[in-house]
């Protein structure tokens, strides 16, 4: 019989965050065993994730980054929900094998969809055909959805991401976890607590700025402890990246189109990139960013290119890619990492006149990169609030209304991830009170799959 364990996924969190603003989790400190996680590249959601819960690199599971370039039908696609593209085993797959009366519940953490896990949950807004985004979630089985909607009211989507983020959807997740956990009492929890990501990407670590979002989510944790301590559960505290400070974002498709190499559509006066045309494209997803090369003849000038841009600290072909465990057949034909500094925008537009609908919108499927503006609202506009309001109103009497008010403006992110930070107290950690099961010194992404399984087994 397998011992009961709860991982939960403090995004962001990192050893140097800790302290007087997270006194529940100090205090649970006192008895546990932290380390340090050296972060596996790209050091993003999907990625991190995707290496903790098989053992395995990029190279191997496939994921590699937040959303890639799709060659065969030649479109970039972000935040795709199906655990089928996770091409590796996942620890509850292991853990099955190993113990049949095993079971698995999985809160939030990405590729939820359609995988092994006995209970899951995981957003799933409803995309109306008058244009409203209704929030939703997704589960297994499906009945628990209207329990947990009935219990804790609808998921907090608009909390979850974008300019109203709060610690309302992390509260959500924590609420449902439990309520999962007296219903079925799961061998594994997987909780995703998202809170610090939000104030940590749009002010980067200024304690003076953040210090609230730790308290809050300090507070969500122990709640999470104080339940499952009495469940007599093993509990690991863990996060997937820190965030630095940024200043420098740079918009690599913007570069590559001055080249010549990029190419727009122009639909009702506003320009949409053409992957499936251009010699050359980045897809950004925070400090790492894929270039995608349609044109093998264009290769040696584009990364020659590349070496000379500021803002970019590493440009990895062939065997750079191995090096890094990145090299699968996702990934782009070359990848760069961003100095300490600096960060990738999806941006190709010239003009802002001309950038395309999406772009002020909060729109995490159409947008060809990651796009962390979405997370503030534009503070060039007058009377946001009653702004906003009147375009609810009129999406409630069914009218069609474009809710555009994010701003393009990049400089704003003052934090982001993706690559190693140089300072190890911006690490993503793992703690755990049953400190033998914690190897000394920093350990590697893929080992945290073995720790986690070393809980449930001794």
């Amino acid at each position: 019989m397998m011992q009961k364990t709860v991982v939960i996924n403090v995004v962001g969190l990192t050893s140097g965050l800790l302290g007087e603003n997270t006194p529940n989790l100090k205090q649970w400190l006192i008895d546990a065993k932290l380390a340090h996680i050296e972060p596996v590249i790209p050091a993003v959601t999907c990625s991190a994730q995707s290496t903790y819960l098989t053992g395995k690199w990029p190279t191997a599971h496939g994921i590699v980054g937040n959303g890639w370039y799709y060659r065969d039908d030649c479109e970039v696609k972000f935040w795709k929900q199906s655990n089928k593209l996770v091409q590796s085993d996942k620890i509850w797959d292991k853990a099955k094998a190993l113990d049949p009366s095993f079971t698995c519940s999985n809160m939030f953490w990405w590729y939820n969809m359609y995988s092994t896990v006995d209970y899951s949950c995981t957003p799933r807004p409803n995309y109306l055909a008058d244009g409203r985004k209704i929030p939703d979630c997704y589960t297994h089985p499906a009945d628990l959805r209207d329990m947990l909607q009935s219990k804790f009211g609808q998921f907090p989507l608009f909390q979850f991401w974008g300019p109203a983020t709060s610690i309302k959807s992390s509260q959500w997740i924590a609420d449902a976890s439990i309520a999962v956990d007296e219903q079925h009492d799961p061998t594994l929890t997987l909780i995703y607590l998202p809170h610090l990501d939000y104030n940590l990407q749009r002010h980067g670590p200024d304690m003076s700025k953040i210090s609230k979002d730790l308290h809050e989510i300090d507070k969500v944790c122990g709640q999470l402890i104080k339940y499952y301590e009495e469940k007599s559960a093993r509990i690991i505290i863990l996060s997937e990246y820190g965030i630095s400070h940024v200043d420098n974002p740079v918009s690599l498709n913007r570069i590559l189109r001055k080249k010549g190499y990029l190419q727009v559509r122009e639909e009702r006066n506003t320009e949409l990139l053409d992957p499936g045309a251009s010699k050359a494209f980045a897809v950004a997803d925070h400090q790492v960013a894929h270039i995608y090369i349609n044109d093998p003849t264009v290769k040696k000038a584009i990364v020659a290119l590349l070496k000379k841009t500021p803002g970019i600290e590493k440009v990895l072909t062939e065997r750079e890619k191995a090096a890094y465990h990145i090299d699968h057949a996702r990934a782009g034909d070359i990848v760069v990492l961003a100095d300490k500094k600096s960060w990738f925008t999806y941006y190709y537009w010239f003009d802002d006149q001309k950038a395309p609908d999406f772009a002020r919108i909060v729109d995490i499927h159409n947008k060809p990169g990651y796009d962390p503006v979405e997370m503030i609202a534009d503070p060039g506009i007058k009377l946001l609030m009653p702004t906003i309001g009147a375009k609810l109103l009129k999406k409630k009497l069914g009218f069609r209304v474009l809710m555009d008010i994010i701003p393009l403006d990049p400089t704003l992110i003052k934090g982001s991830h993706g690559r190693k930070p140089e300072d190890k107290a911006e690490w993503p950690i793992i703690v755990s009170k049953n400190a033998e099961h914690i190897p000394d010194g920093d350990i590697s992404p893929t080992a945290v799959f073995d720790i986690l399984l070393s809980h449930l087994k001794n």
